[in-house]
């Protein structure tokens, strides 16, 4: 690990005015960034630690949502009463990350920030465009069974590796932050994670210096609310396929459905095909598999991970059998 300059944030705004520079970073649990910075991928010249901010508060919202502040642990996150009772999709998504002791430690905000699990964006020996852009991806023709086949691009395949982010996209949060210039953002979640394109190692769309500093729920949805994940073994695992669901039913029919996708993009991911899919139609392994033929129609493997194609249709079938009660 290289040496840095580390200052202690006050605020969220003198946070933000300190981290202008692109070499700045900013720290919460350092579940990620740490690994990172062990490893040279990540070499920042200064850190600006956020962990101490008054940004750990749960709050009731006027429309029944939640405000959520960024450095609430994954862990008080899913244990939160509200959270389980009004908002079971996330909190099953947050337990079904981690472990107990990262989950303590690891932040809402952070979360959010958490930077892909692709082996060779790990390995700096290795070239990746999203570590050091122009250099190529190594995943494609490479190793790739963890990696994406949805929204992928000639420069990355990278996926997302957040189960929270899933679930927050599902329930259509809004991510809320504070710029270098003190002013405040709101940005709707499916806005904020962006696909590789040409530019794969620009992960979100905030800018230099701009400070997560709460997520918005909105008020709870109708219907049942499910998170199915896939993963090679039963804990501390990343997803192979992540399904975070709210599905209400109503006089025999499918009244709304929002359905998120981890495991598969370089993004949590949503469709509003696969929804469409499902409105107004009696819930039916026939609909069902309408709505699995929308989500891989534009899928594309790359050798080692083709196998996530099938078993992204299923898991999807698996999961609006959950969220209907069809047998």
């Amino acid at each position: 690990m290289k040496t840095f300059d580390y200052l202690l944030a006050e605020s969220p705004e003198q946070a933000a005015a300190a981290a202008t520079e692109p070499t700045t970073r900013f720290i919460a649990g350092g579940t990620n960034l740490l690994d990172l910075m062990k490893l040279q991928v990540e070499t920042p010249a200064r850190l600006v630690d956020v962990s101490r901010l008054d940004l750990a508060q749960i709050v009731e919202r006027d429309d029944g949502g939640l405000t959520i502040g960024a450095m609430v642990p994954n862990s008080d996150l899913a244990a939160d009463p509200r959270v389980i009772s009004r908002y079971p999709v996330l909190s099953r998504a947050l337990l079904a990350g981690a472990t107990g002791q990262l989950r303590n430690k690891a932040s809402t905000g952070g979360n959010l920030l958490q930077r892909t699990r692709c082996y060779y964006f790990y390995d700096v020996a290795t070239p990746c465009n999203k570590r050091d852009p122009g250099s190529g991806c190594s995943a494609i023709g490479g190793v790739n069974r963890i990696l994406a086949v949805l929204g992928t691009s000639d420069q990355c395949i990278a996926t997302h590796p957040s189960d929270m982010a899933v679930a927050m996209r599902a329930l259509d949060a809004t991510v809320v932050t504070v710029n270098a210039d003190g002013g405040s953002n709101r940005i709707a979640i499916g806005d904020f994670h962006r696909l590789p394109g040409e530019t794969p190692h620009i992960d979100t769309v905030l800018e230099q210096g701009e400070l997560i500093t709460h997520v918005e729920l909105p008020a709870p949805p109708a219907g049942r609310q499910a998170y199915r994940k896939v993963r090679d073994r039963a804990s501390y695992a990343f997803a192979l396929v992540s399904v975070a669901g709210v599905v209400d039913v109503q006089d025999g029919r499918i009244a709304s459905a929002a359905l998120a996708f981890g495991g598969l993009a370089h993004k949590p991911w949503r469709d509003t095909a696969v929804e469409a899919a499902l409105i107004g139609q009696a819930p039916t392994a026939s609909v069902f598999n309408a709505a699995a033929d929308a989500l891989v129609a534009e899928a594309r493997g790359f050798g080692d991970n083709d196998f996530k194609i099938p078993l992204a249709r299923r898991t999807l079938a698996a999961a609006l059998h959950e969220l209907t009660g069809v047998e």
